[in-house]
Protein backbone atom coordinates (compact mmCIF):
# COMPACT_ATOMS: atom_id res chain seq x y z
CA UNK A 1 0.00 0.00 0.00
CA UNK A 2 1.46 3.69 -0.70
CA UNK A 3 0.68 5.17 2.06
CA UNK A 4 0.42 9.00 0.88
CA UNK A 5 -2.43 8.03 -1.73
CA UNK A 6 -3.71 5.08 0.06
CA UNK A 7 -3.26 2.99 -3.78
CA UNK A 8 -2.78 -1.04 -2.74
CA UNK A 9 -0.82 -3.33 -5.06
CA UNK A 10 -2.32 -6.76 -5.41
CA UNK A 11 0.81 -8.83 -6.72
CA UNK A 12 -0.01 -12.39 -6.21
CA UNK A 13 -1.34 -15.35 -4.55
CA UNK A 14 -0.44 -18.70 -3.04
CA UNK A 15 -1.56 -20.64 -0.63
CA UNK A 16 2.10 -21.61 0.55
CA UNK A 17 4.33 -18.60 0.44
CA UNK A 18 8.06 -18.95 0.80
CA UNK A 19 10.82 -16.80 0.70
CA UNK A 20 12.09 -17.31 -3.35
CA UNK A 21 8.19 -16.69 -3.70
CA UNK A 22 7.85 -13.29 -1.70
CA UNK A 23 10.93 -12.36 -3.46
CA UNK A 24 9.49 -12.94 -6.62
CA UNK A 25 6.65 -10.99 -6.19
CA UNK A 26 9.07 -8.14 -4.74
CA UNK A 27 10.62 -8.15 -8.63
CA UNK A 28 7.53 -8.08 -10.01
CA UNK A 29 6.37 -4.83 -8.11
CA UNK A 30 8.37 -2.94 -10.38
CA UNK A 31 6.30 -3.97 -13.44
CA UNK A 32 2.98 -3.21 -11.42
CA UNK A 33 3.99 0.56 -10.80
CA UNK A 34 5.53 1.26 -14.15
CA UNK A 35 7.25 4.83 -14.28
CA UNK A 36 5.99 5.47 -10.76
CA UNK A 37 8.63 3.29 -9.64
CA UNK A 38 11.75 5.23 -8.37
CA UNK A 39 9.52 7.72 -6.60
CA UNK A 40 9.47 5.11 -3.45
CA UNK A 41 12.05 5.62 -0.88
CA UNK A 42 11.08 3.31 1.96
CA UNK A 43 9.49 -0.34 2.67
CA UNK A 44 7.32 -1.10 5.96
CA UNK A 45 7.23 -4.89 6.27
CA UNK A 46 6.47 -7.18 9.17
CA UNK A 47 9.50 -9.40 10.67
CA UNK A 48 7.58 -12.83 9.24
CA UNK A 49 10.46 -15.05 8.04
CA UNK A 50 8.82 -15.14 4.18
CA UNK A 51 10.77 -11.94 4.21
CA UNK A 52 14.46 -12.97 3.81
CA UNK A 53 17.22 -10.81 2.78
CA UNK A 54 16.95 -11.65 -0.80
CA UNK A 55 13.50 -9.90 -0.50
CA UNK A 56 15.21 -6.62 1.09
CA UNK A 57 17.89 -7.20 -1.44
CA UNK A 58 15.73 -6.02 -4.51
CA UNK A 59 14.80 -3.28 -2.70
CA UNK A 60 17.58 -1.66 -1.83
CA UNK A 61 18.95 -2.40 -5.36
CA UNK A 62 16.39 -0.40 -6.70
CA UNK A 63 17.45 2.16 -3.64
CA UNK A 64 14.50 1.77 -1.25
CA UNK A 65 15.45 1.17 1.62
CA UNK A 66 13.41 -1.82 3.36
CA UNK A 67 12.02 -0.72 7.39
CA UNK A 68 10.91 -3.77 9.87
CA UNK A 69 8.36 -3.12 12.15
CA UNK A 70 9.35 -3.65 16.02
CA UNK A 71 8.18 -6.84 17.14
CA UNK A 72 4.22 -7.63 17.90
CA UNK A 73 3.55 -3.65 17.46
CA UNK A 74 0.96 -4.31 14.46
CA UNK A 75 0.08 -0.39 14.84
CA UNK A 76 3.26 0.18 13.42
CA UNK A 77 2.38 -0.57 9.72
CA UNK A 78 -1.42 0.44 10.77
CA UNK A 79 -2.48 1.37 6.94
CA UNK A 80 -1.44 -1.84 5.65
CA UNK A 81 -2.93 -3.65 9.14
CA UNK A 82 -6.50 -1.79 8.31
CA UNK A 83 -6.39 -2.67 4.62
CA UNK A 84 -6.63 -6.08 5.48
CA UNK A 85 -8.91 -5.95 8.39
CA UNK A 86 -11.25 -4.15 5.94
CA UNK A 87 -10.82 -7.06 3.04
CA UNK A 88 -11.29 -9.48 5.53
CA UNK A 89 -14.61 -7.93 6.84
CA UNK A 90 -16.02 -6.40 3.95
CA UNK A 91 -15.43 -9.54 1.69
CA UNK A 92 -13.69 -12.04 2.33
CA UNK A 93 -15.82 -13.17 5.87
CA UNK A 94 -18.47 -13.10 3.53
CA UNK A 95 -17.67 -15.34 0.54
CA UNK A 96 -16.78 -18.76 0.09
CA UNK A 97 -13.75 -19.06 -2.06
CA UNK A 98 -13.54 -21.80 -4.35
CA UNK A 99 -10.55 -21.95 -6.49
CA UNK A 100 -7.40 -19.64 -6.75
CA UNK A 101 -9.22 -17.75 -9.88
CA UNK A 102 -12.33 -17.14 -8.06
CA UNK A 103 -10.10 -15.69 -5.17
CA UNK A 104 -8.48 -13.38 -8.40
CA UNK A 105 -11.29 -12.25 -9.56
CA UNK A 106 -12.97 -11.18 -6.08
CA UNK A 107 -9.52 -9.28 -4.93
CA UNK A 108 -9.49 -7.45 -8.05
CA UNK A 109 -12.87 -6.37 -8.04
CA UNK A 110 -12.41 -5.39 -4.83
CA UNK A 111 -8.70 -3.31 -5.48
CA UNK A 112 -10.87 -1.47 -7.98
CA UNK A 113 -13.58 -0.45 -5.77
CA UNK A 114 -11.32 0.45 -2.77
CA UNK A 115 -9.21 2.36 -5.55
CA UNK A 116 -12.27 4.26 -7.75
CA UNK A 117 -14.71 4.04 -5.11
CA UNK A 118 -14.22 3.65 -1.56
CA UNK A 119 -13.67 7.01 0.58
CA UNK A 120 -10.89 7.33 2.64
CA UNK A 121 -10.83 9.50 5.83
CA UNK A 122 -6.94 10.68 5.19
CA UNK A 123 -7.43 12.18 1.67
CA UNK A 124 -10.78 14.14 2.27
CA UNK A 125 -13.21 11.16 1.97
CA UNK A 126 -11.80 11.21 -1.75
CA UNK A 127 -10.80 7.61 -3.03
CA UNK A 128 -6.72 7.03 -4.09
CA UNK A 129 -7.88 7.86 -7.92
CA UNK A 130 -10.18 10.48 -7.59
CA UNK A 131 -10.33 12.34 -10.68
CA UNK A 132 -10.55 16.39 -8.92
CA UNK A 133 -11.75 17.52 -13.00
CA UNK A 134 -14.36 15.09 -13.07
CA UNK A 135 -18.04 17.25 -13.34
CA UNK A 136 -20.70 15.69 -11.48
CA UNK A 137 -24.22 16.99 -12.86
CA UNK A 138 -26.25 17.00 -9.02
CA UNK A 139 -29.51 16.75 -10.97
CA UNK A 140 -29.01 13.82 -12.39
CA UNK A 141 -30.69 10.58 -10.97
CA UNK A 142 -28.52 8.11 -8.85
CA UNK A 143 -27.42 4.77 -10.46
CA UNK A 144 -26.61 1.72 -7.99
CA UNK A 145 -24.04 -0.63 -9.23
CA UNK A 146 -23.21 -4.26 -7.50
CA UNK A 147 -19.53 -4.88 -7.38
CA UNK A 148 -17.11 -7.70 -5.31
CA UNK A 149 -19.22 -10.61 -6.64
CA UNK A 150 -22.84 -8.75 -5.30
CA UNK A 151 -21.54 -7.88 -1.41
CA UNK A 152 -21.30 -4.44 -2.18
CA UNK A 153 -22.84 -1.61 -3.59
CA UNK A 154 -21.71 1.27 -5.00
CA UNK A 155 -23.70 4.54 -5.96
CA UNK A 156 -23.07 7.23 -8.84
CA UNK A 157 -24.60 10.06 -10.33
CA UNK A 158 -25.83 8.93 -13.95
CA UNK A 159 -23.76 10.72 -16.84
Amino acid sequence: MEIETRRVHVLGLTANPTGAWTTQQARNLPMDLGDRAGAFKFLIRDRDSKFSRSFDEVFTAASVRAIKTPVQSPRANAFAERFVGTLRRECLDHLLIHSGRHLRKVLTEDEHHFHHHRPHQGRSLRPPLHDPSEVIDMASRIHRRRTVTGLISEYRRAA
